[in-house]
């Protein structure tokens, strides 16, 4: 008895302990997170401690990046000169935009994540499985000198192995290949996997793997960008990863619709810097150092002006989140937003209010099914409110939507890795396009029209419809929202 008694003063010592940490230590949290942590303390002691152990620390506020590579390629010049030219009125961009030159999202992002402008992409949108990995898989086996991944997911299924035995191919005819995965969703990955391509000289290796102890504190911060480099002139980058499931072949989650972006031009360098410091970061025995096969010149033919932002718990800037609110907050005539999770903070909520107040027509399309039914039913729970303000909420039926896509006004336009929730702004490492181009932004238009097709209204009937143990359910979720 004696026993039982001394655990439980210890664990109300940790949790009290733990509490005033939380609520008082000098890292910067936002209030609703320290109230859920505190929640989660007060209803679950001693599990509660263990959570926060592996869900609630932040990581160190000291850069994990080495930012060389951006000086060896005269990032920081070329940003610094941009700002300038912003502030004189000088930066070329394209005149086709009703609400005049977005010179303050440019700015923006030039700003919190020093990401420069850059023009003359040929980019296209793509939109199925099946046609991202026949051209993804065709760009690799075209690539002479070097192959650079990062994927979230990479299932050892049968798309999984093609994209595999591409990459053991160019690895057999000398092309450096070097993949970078994400611990979490490389479980079901067998150790010996990457075997036959790292005996061809290729490296593939897990960001924030196991260090020198077993267990992994680090393992709420997730490496969910998706980037590929094919010798430097060829990128890709959006929802996509790499498995069966991305071709619409789980049962269970039916057709997946999902958006990527090809980029040929100036863009690339950009992904290749984000491609050089992710590595560098995790894989200290391969280090990658500037060399100009990896920078070749490749201004594209395309029109497109885009700056490519990333994002991560490495830092406070959540650059990404403040450049969806830009984006939104600029609306003069429509919003269209793709997510399969719908849980913005108390920033970006209100800026999405005060848009459909303003008359902005906005709509927001989520899944009809979920792969986290915590999440989806916070998310349930948000889009309720838009939709009482007069939004559109489209519920996709066809399958799997897992597309990550904002368009404004027909004219603006992200595609990237980011989801439309706080997991997403502050504890994922996220990449996301910010484009620039009218016939572009007018091509996702007609992708979301199309998609509205297969998909049905949610309603306030519907939602008032719904019985009093889902209701609790769903604001019971809520209030865990800024620490899923």
């Amino acid at each position: 008895m004696r026993i039982v008694t001394a655990i439980a003063i210890a664990i109300i010592i940790l949790n009290t302990a733990l509490a005033y940490y939380i609520v008082f230590n000098e890292e910067r949290r936002d209030i609703a997170s320290i109230w859920a942590w505190l929640l989660i303390l007060i209803l679950f002691p001693g599990i509660g401690i263990i959570a926060f152990m592996f869900l609630g620390r932040k990581l160190s506020q000291v850069s994990i990046f080495d930012q060389q590579i951006l000086e060896e390629i005269s990032l920081p010049q070329l940003v610094e000169s941009q700002k300038k030219r912003i502030k004189s009125d000088v930066l070329s961009i394209p005149e086709t935009f009703h609400q005049g030159k977005p010179h303050e999202l440019i700015s923006l992002l030039l700003e919190t994540n020093h990401a420069p402008l850059t023009e003359g992409n040929d980019l296209s949108i793509i939109d199925d499985g099946e046609d991202k990995f026949y051209q993804l898989i065709s760009d690799i086996r075209k690539a002479q000198d070097h192959i650079h991944m990062i994927y979230f997911i990479f299932r050892m299924d049968d798309a999984g192995l093609k994209v595999l035995s591409a990459l053991e191919e160019r690895a057999a005819h000398g092309v450096k290949v070097k993949i970078l995965y994400e611990p979490a969703g490389a479980r079901a990955m067998s150790k010996g996997f990457f075997d036959r391509l790292q005996e061809l000289g290729g490296v593939a290796k897990p960001f924030f793997g196991p260090g020198i102890i077993p267990v992994n504190l680090r393992t709420n911060f997730r490496m969910h960008r998706k980037i590929a480099v094919l010798d430097g002139k060829v990128g890709y980058t959006g929802g996509f990863n790499i498995g069966n499931d991305y071709l619409g072949l789980y049962e269970n989650m039916g057709y997946w619709r999902d958006t990527h972006l090809r980029i040929e031009g100036d863009a690339v360098k950009t992904l290749q810097s984000r491609f050089f410091m992710d590595w560098n970061a995790a894989v200290n025995d391969h280090s990658l150092v500037y060399s100009e096969n990896y920078y070749p010149y490749c201004h594209g033919n395309g029109k497109s002006h885009v700056q490519i932002v990333s994002s991560g718990p490495d830092g406070d800037s959540e650059a990404i989140k403040k450049g969806f609110i830009k984006m939104i907050s600029m609306a003069k005539k429509s919003i269209y937003i793709q997510t399969p999770y719908f849980i913005p903070d108390e920033a970006l909520m209100e800026t999405i209010k005060i848009a459909i107040m303003s008359g902005i027509d906005v709509k927001v399309m989520i899944p009809n099914k979920p792969d986290h039914p915590l999440i989806y039913r916070a998310t349930l729970s948000f889009v309720a409110e838009l939709i009482d303000l007069g939004a559109q909420v489209f519920v996709y039926d066809k399958g799997f939507l897992h597309s990550k896509t904002i368009v404004i006004d027909g004219e603006l336009l992200s595609i990237g890795t980011a989801n439309f929730d706080i997991r997403s702004f502050r504890l994922n490492f996220e990449v996301t396009a910010f484009i620039y181009d009218q016939l572009l932004a007018q091509k996702q238009v007609q992708l979301f029209k199309k998609d509205c097709k297969s998909s049905h209204i949610l309603t306030k009937e519907m939602i008032r419809s719904i019985g009093k143990k889902e209701k609790m359910r769903r604001q019971i979720s809520r209030l865990f929202s800024p620490i899923l």
